[in-house]
């Protein structure tokens, strides 16, 4: 299955490579937790695969095969976008696999960054109830939102942020986000980052968790990424691992 969807990015990637983005590399709201504020190029879909395994103690694993992020650049300000996710979940001796309900939604673009005001845009995102496998429905539709916002401190320094807000299906109540990570550009095609984000629900305890990573951008259409990342609370994972690949392609016609 992996190998399958790493096949399909290339392909569009590799297909399309004459339809890059000049001087524009692509920009990701992978491998960090923190989206970014950049909006895909008009009329072009960007893919961003993330391949990830997830230990969270007593037996309990996760793996994503992949978590697939659809976007679709409608104009210089918004973006359309599909979130996919096949996954298996371990418990112990229990054992589910399938596909999460569909998640649809948008990117807006708010501001650009002047002085002390960063770029920011706002997204927000519904997921459906019914639109995946049995063992993942949920009784109601899930609402989400975030701001994320961005300073550039230097040439190779940037530093990133969002606050928002989850709801997960079952209950009104809901669940406080926020992210903070620095991005440093190692090289013209290397990046890493370091994160602290996590998750602050009405009535329990909030789940913190920190992770890094490195990004490789292959050419202006194309990035690949490893990350990692560990649990601060109790009630947070172990630890994860993650591999991506990306890519964007034009669906302009040619003329």
């Amino acid at each position: 299955m992996a190998r399958y969807f790493i096949s399909l990015g290339l392909f569009f990637c590799i297909e399309e490579n004459d339809l890059m983005a000049q001087g524009n590399p692509i920009q990701l709201d992978r491998p960090d937790q923190t989206e970014c504020p950049f909006i895909v190029p008009q009329k072009y879909i960007q893919v961003e695969n993330g391949f990830t395994y997830e230990y969270a103690g007593s037996g309990q694993k996760t793996f994503s095969y992949p978590s697939t992020l659809w976007k679709y650049g409608v104009n210089s300000n918004i973006e359309l976008r599909l979130i996919t996710e096949l996954v298996t979940e371990r418990n112990n001796n229990t054992y589910s696999m399938g596909l999460l309900p569909l998640t649809v939604g948008f990117k807006a673009g708010l501001l650009e960054e002047k002085g002390l005001i960063p770029k920011t845009s706002f997204i927000g995102h519904i997921t459906t109830a019914g639109a995946g496998s049995n063992d993942f429905k949920t009784s109601y539709i899930a609402p989400s939102f975030r701001f994320t916002m961005q300073h550039t401190l230097s040439q190779k320094i940037s530093i990133a942020y969002n606050l928002g807000a989850e709801w997960d299906g079952e209950t009104p109540r809901p669940t406080y986000i926020y992210t903070l990570t620095t991005g440093i550009a190692l090289s013209e095609r290397v990046g890493g980052f370091v994160e602290l984000y996590g998750f602050a629900p009405v009535h329990d305890k909030a789940d913190h968790r920190f992770d890094g990573g490195l990004t490789c951008l292959l050419n202006n259409d194309l990035m690949i990424d490893l990350s990692a990342g560990v649990g601060l609370t109790n009630n947070a994972p172990d630890y994860f691992v993650s591999l991506g690949l990306s890519c964007r392609f034009s669906v302009k016609k040619r003329k």
